[in-house]
Formats: structure tokens, sequence, C-alpha cells
């Protein structure tokens, strides 16, 4: 199950189409007006007007990479508008950009309880490429194989699976983030230890490898598609945030930590980062676990 050059030449121009329609053609929208400003929907700069429009473009990105990527559009084309939100993900501020504006121990915790719900805005834009792919799919009208129904995979038995691959995404993606998103620890007499800013690079490799850990698992055993891990990327932050962030801790961090240090490493992390780099990661996850199956069967 190696990638064939055709294959390769499809995803590059469903990420290409994503990185310059998401990434650059619709910067404006959401570009902060500071230098080191973040890219945040209710902490940065963008508009109603700019998230209506950005759930138009992410649309469009997403019939474009399925047409682009055909006849695996369908498999391809969802890369688009991850690929794009990435960009904006790398470009711009931290989340210690974000909290040294917030400075005092009220301004984070309202901080805070807004940006657990941000995740959800950033999975609607990725939904809406999703929407775009698959409107590619109808517009090119292609005949889908029927599924064998089989009374062991039954309604109740499909419903199950997913919630136990949506809570199990959560735990495993926020746990191996925690391991991977690693910078300067330091003591903490109240908290046991504190974790300062991680850089790009490490946020990047932390969200991708921990929701590619996830969708593989969520494969192997519950084969469950990669749809799960990608929304659980928008939990993981409120997930995180309603159990770990709570008064005494941030009052803590306040009176005794610098701005860049913060009590689990998974808040040091952007609601776009979050859900961009984990939907990549669930992708690639998920068709990871596909070859290693079909190796296993084959070697």
């Amino acid at each position: 199950m190696e990638l064939s050059w055709p294959m390769k030449l499809r995803i590059a121009a469903a990420v290409a189409v994503g990185v310059i329609l998401i990434g650059f053609a619709a910067l404006p929208l959401a570009a902060p007006a500071e230098p080191f400003g973040v890219v945040s929907v209710l902490a940065g700069d963008m508009t109603t007007r700019g998230a209506v429009i950005l759930v138009a473009v992410a649309f469009v990105t997403g019939i474009i990479a399925y047409f682009l990527s055909w006849p695996h559009g369908r498999q391809i084309g969802i890369l688009a508008v991850p690929a794009g939100l990435s960009i904006w993900a790398l470009r711009y501020g931290s989340m210690a950009d974000l909290v040294r504006v917030n400075s005092t121990s009220v301004q984070r915790l309202a901080l805070f309880d807004a940006l657990k719900w941000e995740p959800l805005f950033w999975l609607g834009i990725v939904a809406a490429g999703f929407g775009g792919v698959l409107m590619g799919q109808k517009l090119r009208a292609v005949p889908q194989p029927e599924k064998n129904r089989q009374e062991s995979n039954s309604k109740s038995n499909k419903y199950l699976n997913i919630i136990i691959a949506l809570v199990g995404s959560v735990l495993i993606a926020q746990f191996c983030i925690r391991v991977f998103a690693q910078d300067v620890k330091m003591f903490d007499v109240r908290l046991g230890s504190v974790v300062a800013q991680p850089s790009v690079g490490q946020i990047v490799f932390a969200v991708l490898v921990s929701f590619g850990i996830a969708a593989f698992v969520v494969k192997e055993f519950l084969d469950v598609s990669y749809i799960w891990p990608v929304v659980s990327s928008a939990l993981v932050t409120g997930f995180v945030i309603m159990i770990y962030i709570r008064q005494d801790v941030v009052q803590q961090l306040v009176e005794r930590q610098p701005v860049v240090f913060f009590s689990n490493a998974v808040v040091s992390i952007l609601p776009v980062q979050m859900v961009a780099f984990g939907t990549l990661g669930s992708i690639v996850g998920y068709w990871l676990a596909i070859r290693y199956n079909y190796l296993r069967k084959h070697a």
C-alpha cells in the first residue's frame, strides 16, 4: 500500500488549494492587528461577517479540493481546509501572547471560559470544507457501494463505538500532548510543576502525533472513521480547561509564576492549533491503521 506518484500529486494539490485559499487568500478575515496578536474568534479580530465569509470559503475550498484530487476526492479533499488553517496556526502569536494581555486572575478566568468553546467554531470550518467535498461528490454523481448490513453491526453497537471513540480520543490525545509538548518545567509548591509555553514546532509535533495515535487506536480497536478523532480535537481544549483551570490554580500562576508558564501543556495550545493539527493528525493516524492492517494480512 505504498503511495503512488499520482496519489502523492493529488494530496499535494488538495493541500495546496487549502494553503492558497484559506491560508493566504482568506487571511485578512482573521489576521490580528497587533504584531504578536493571535488568530482567535473570541479573543482576536475576526468579525461575524468575516466568520461567515470564512465558512463560505472553506466550503468552496472543499469542492475544489475534491475535483483536484478526483477520483479519490472523498478521501483526500478533507485535507485542504485544515492545511490552510495550519498556516494561520503557525504564523501568529501563541497562547502566552494572549495571556499576557489578560494579566489579572479575573481576566484569565474569563479568557479560558470563552476559549473552551472556540474549538467548536474551528471544527465548523473544517466541517464546511468536508461539506464542500460531499457537494463535489454529489455534483460528480459517483455511486457509492452499498454496505452489507449485519446484525452484529447494529445501531446500538455503532453508537456505543462512536461514544467510546470520542471519549477515548479525548483522553488519549490530552495525555499524549502533555507528554510530547515539552518545554522548560519549574517546580511549584502548590501545583507540583508548571510548564513554559512550548514552541510552535513542539506544538505541531505534539498535536499531530497525539491525534495520530488516538485515530490509530480507535480505528484498530473500534473500526470507526477518522471523523470522531477529528471531532474530539474540538473537545480536548474544553475538557482540559474545565478539569484543570480553577480559580486557585489561576491565582497561583498570576501571583507566583511568569506569564509564559501554564499548569498544563494542553492549555498552552490555541484552539485553531488544536483543531488544525488535530484534524491532520487524525486523518494520518486513520490511514496508518489501515496500512498496518493491510501489511499484517499480506506480509
